[in-house]
């Protein structure tokens, strides 16, 4: 696969959303349930505000998530508490062969595009160890709107410098390769899960296990 520069999601491509339950572990009494919970509304918050056109940050997004969680678990952290809990979002652990595989995908120009709030996207990569592989790192903030929204996968085209056609859009969501492809850029599943696809009428050009398999078609 010929291909000029990479944009990655972030959440759940890049880093396992799920080490964010090690910072629920004292205080759920499933974290494993929790999380999975918070990561759903923090998701449908994200498509409620497009369609209404309320758009807050995705930290504000992530917050107002986080609430309603607690809520349904009957949680009543403190206020330190709920700060760690909210915090753990900012040291998101990378996948095992994430380091690695950007490695390999050099000298290509490699970007970020995410729902993520620009300060949230900066501590995270640099946390991560990642932020030095990446020539943009690119938020959703600039459009106030979230994927799939057209606008937002304009963003990458825009600031690469490419058109869509010498792109490959990279992201683990299903609902996220239907939206990149829907606006015309190629797209890699990493599909982990081995989940089906999305039936959005959009399939990817390539599905992948992991990035190191993407690595591998990208650079053999």
């Amino acid at each position: 696969m010929r291909v000029e520069a990479l944009v990655f999601d972030l959440f759940g491509t890049l880093v396992d959303v799920s080490s964010v339950e090690g910072a629920c572990a004292g205080e759920a009494p499933d974290p494993h349930a929790f999380v999975t919970l918070w990561r759903q509304k923090q998701l449908e918050y994200s498509w409620l505000r497009a369609l209404m056109g309320r758009y807050e940050d995705f930290w504000s997004v992530t917050s107002a998530a986080l609430d309603y969680s607690l809520e349904r678990f009957k949680m009543t952290p403190g206020d330190a508490a709920r700060r760690r809990l909210l915090e753990a979002w900012l040291a998101v652990r990378p996948y095992p062969e994430t380091a690695a595989a950007l490695a390999r995908l050099q000298p290509r120009s490699l970007a970020i595009l995410s729902n993520g709030s620009p300060h949230m996207l900066e501590q995270v990569l640099r946390s991560a160890g990642l932020r030095d592989r990446f020539a943009h790192v690119l938020s959703v903030e600039e459009v106030r709107t979230y994927k799939p929204a057209p606008a937002v996968y304009a963003l990458a085209e825009r600031h690469v410098g490419l058109p869509r056609e010498r792109l490959l859009f990279v992201s683990s969501n299903a609902w996220d390769v239907a939206g990149a492809r829907a606006f015309g850029l190629r797209v890699a599943w990493v599909n982990r899960a081995g989940g089906p696809p999305e039936r959005l009428g959009e399939g990817p050009d390539l599905i992948v296990r992991d990035l190191a398999e993407l690595a591998d078609h990208v650079t053999g």
